[in-house]
């Protein structure tokens, strides 16, 4: 099992040697419980922020002062918050003012799920009034108290819980699931970074394709692109699931980062507007990737993702369905418009598309295979696809009395013939064609 690292240890010790209260709470506590090793570690206490400040000078931050937080230490320091009830939350996002208590038990009940409602002392001691190790030990995410009230309070918690679920594979309580529907509709009065961010936790979960396929209409109060995609039968011997579930599968399939990840959220979602079925009854979906992109472009903006992050999204949703022919030339011209990155990541992405397709097809994962194999032996070849690769550069185009934009004509020219291997990446014998060609 996990231990309190010595830095939050020596922070608890000083307050209770100062005569305060000291616990270690939330979801330290939670991992510390399920044997995980936590990422952050929190500590509550009955003393003031000034008081906090006094023992800790010089190394306290008044990170938080309005809500009772210090930050002790250095890098990433020991958040240090003093006992508070919450007064009235507004705006389902912040409390409008927070009180100070002496009672540990009050300040518990404020928080959101029983399984981060627990604190512990130095010698391990557990606090738990609303019965948190038990939903723990069960598997069961339990607001805590009345859930419809922590929810109104704030929405977040709603997509929390989600990425909760997501992360550990509980289950959410019916009353709790209940109220995450009802209130669903308050998270579109959150921070748009903030709702990505508690997004983007559920989909790298190892438990995200559950979570996708029992909450839609939960999420689809923030995502209404993909409600369409609920159900949908997609009337195909390609696929053996309707389109959300195929979305799901796929999620889970690709490796748990956020590009590849938001890339299979958002693959197929044009399907649905691009339905159509042949004299014999398939369902076909042509030119969905555009419809895909356009939703994905919509979503990617309102969510406020970094430009980098967008583009390339765009460009795995746009290229999921392409064909990849098994040549060198093709992998040359793929590494010369994406990139390596990219090239690696839409091969991702298409076997984690094809996990999802009916178990017959599953067979394509080879023929990936062997395109990755066909890209791994260009690259050590050092196989030429880029203008930096090039044997001959802008100065010798200038040599030769090639001047302005016919030298970068000139060589994006060569670049073309070399990787389509019409001209070998030699020195003279692209002078020669340049010579003969431009001059």
């Amino acid at each position: 099992m996990a231990q309190i690292p010595e830095e939050v240890k020596n922070v608890m010790t000083r307050l209770e040697a100062a005569g305060y209260q000291a616990w270690c709470v939330g979801g330290a506590v939670r991992d510390l419980l399920l044997g995980r090793t936590p990422g952050d570690w929190d500590v509550t206490t009955n003393a003031l922020p000034e008081t906090v400040l006094e023992l800790f000078a010089p190394r306290a931050l008044p990170t938080g002062l309005k809500h009772g937080t210090v930050t002790v230490g250095g890098g990433r320091g020991v958040e240090v918050t003093t006992f508070r009830r919450d007064g009235d939350y507004l705006d389902h996002r912040h409390p409008e003012r927070v009180e100070f208590t002496g009672s540990l038990t009050e300040d518990l009940a404020r928080r959101d799920f029983t399984v981060n409602a627990m604190a512990m002392d130095l010698r391990g001691d557990l606090a738990d009034p609303w019965g948190g190790r038990e939903d723990l030990a069960a598997g069961v995410l339990r607001a805590v108290g009345a859930p419809e009230e922590r929810f109104e309070e704030d929405a977040l918690r709603i997509l929390r819980g989600l990425r909760f679920a997501a992360r550990l594979g509980f289950a959410v309580e019916a009353e709790t699931g209940r109220a995450m529907v009802n209130r669903a509709a308050d998270l579109r009065e959150i921070a748009p970074e903030r709702v990505r961010t508690e997004l983007e936790g559920l989909l790298c979960g190892d438990h995200a394709a559950q979570v996708l396929l029992d909450w839609p209409e939960v999420l689809g109060a923030v995502l209404p692109e993909i409600l369409p995609a609920v159900g949908f039968d997609q009337r195909s011997r390609y696929h053996c699931y309707d389109v959300w579930e195929h979305t799901a599968r796929a999620v889970e399939a690709a490796p748990p980062q956020p590009i590849p990840r938001w890339t299979m959220l958002l693959h197929d979602l044009g399907k649905p507007n691009t339905f159509t079925l042949d004299e014999g009854g398939e369902g076909h979906f042509y030119g969905h990737w555009r419809e895909s992109v356009r939703l994905a472009e919509a979503i990617l903006e309102r969510l406020r993702f970094d430009n980098r992050s967008r583009r390339t999204i765009l460009t795995l949703v746009e290229r999921h369905d392409c064909e990849l022919p098994l040549t060198q030339k093709a992998v040359r011209r793929n590494l010369a418009r994406y990139g390596e990155e990219t090239v690696r990541l839409l091969l991702a992405v298409k076997r984690a598309d094809n996990l999802a397709q009916a178990p017959a097809f599953h067979g394509r994962q080879q023929g990936i295979d062997q395109w990755e194999a066909l890209l791994n032996m260009t690259l050590a070849e050092d196989s030429c696809f880029s203008l930096r690769q090039l044997a001959v550069k802008g100065n010798d185009m200038t040599e030769i009395g090639l001047r302005g934009p016919a030298v970068g004509k000139a060589l994006n020219d060569l670049l073309e013939l070399v990787m389509d291997e019409e001209l070998p990446n030699d020195r003279t014998v692209l002078l020669d064609y340049v010579k003969e060609k431009f001059l």
